[in-house]
């Protein structure tokens, strides 16, 4: 199967995917028939901000058509932030859409989660994922913290490739975040926004991490 990636939001996500998938599809001993397209990154955050969720799902609409035309059989968004507007933009998109908020709801029902903490873009961790994870709790940072973690986490788009300083800095606004959250009682803390994947891994942290990213790209390996 063809898989359709609308990336650029930002590029360290794009990188993550398309890396993975490649090592994916050759571990199944499978041809990777893939295509990626380019959407901004600081238009999306722009419209994430401003909940306008109309003029996303145009710029999805007019990439996914592009993504048809070149043979996708389906569409990947690759920022998480991105899916604010995924139900809106799922009733016009020409190619079905492979969910990452539906790939975590049910990997977390599969691990029997009851309560997990989020870090990443401040629309994400207020909604809770957009509250697509229900029954799951999902807790937000508390106080300064969620503002500290939104502005590092739209730094670390904004950079694309963070220098090892900035990555260091970025990295510490994290962890701190993500240590308070299990202090409340998280099992584990989702890294909600697909560009932490450049700041840290799961081996890195004193705490457990659930991968987003991760788990949404091993279910589009699925299709390959």
């Amino acid at each position: 199967m063809h898989i359709g990636l609308i990336g650029g939001i930002g590029p360290a996500a794009t990188d993550f995917y398309y890396r993975r998938l490649i090592r994916l599809a050759a571990e199944k001993g499978r041809d990777l028939e893939l295509t990626i397209v380019h959407a901004d990154a600081p238009t999306l955050l722009a419209n994430l901000t401003a909940d306008d969720g109309a003029a996303q799902c145009d710029i999805y609409l007019r990439l996914a058509r592009r993504l048809k035309a070149a043979g996708a059989d389906n569409v990947v968004i690759t920022s998480i932030a991105g899916h604010f507007c995924i139900d809106a933009f799922a009733e016009i998109s020409p190619l079905p859409i492979l969910d990452l908020t539906k790939s975590l709801a049910s990997w977390l029902r599969a691990k029997d989660m009851a309560r997990v903490g989020i870090l990443g873009t401040e629309p994400v961790m207020r909604s809770g994922m957009y509250g697509k994870l229900a029954p799951v709790d999902v807790l937000a940072p508390a106080g300064s913290d969620l503002k500290h973690v939104h502005e590092a986490y739209v730094t670390l788009v904004q950079s694309g490739v963070p220098s090892r300083e900035l990555k260091d800095e970025l990295r510490d606004v994290f962890l701190r975040a993500g240590r308070a959250l299990v202090d409340r009682g998280a099992e584990a803390v989702l890294l909600g926004g697909t560009d932490l994947n450049a700041v840290f891994t799961a081996d890195e942290t004193a705490f457990p991490v659930v991968d987003c990213a991760g788990i949404h790209a091993d279910d589009v390996a699925q299709h390959i």
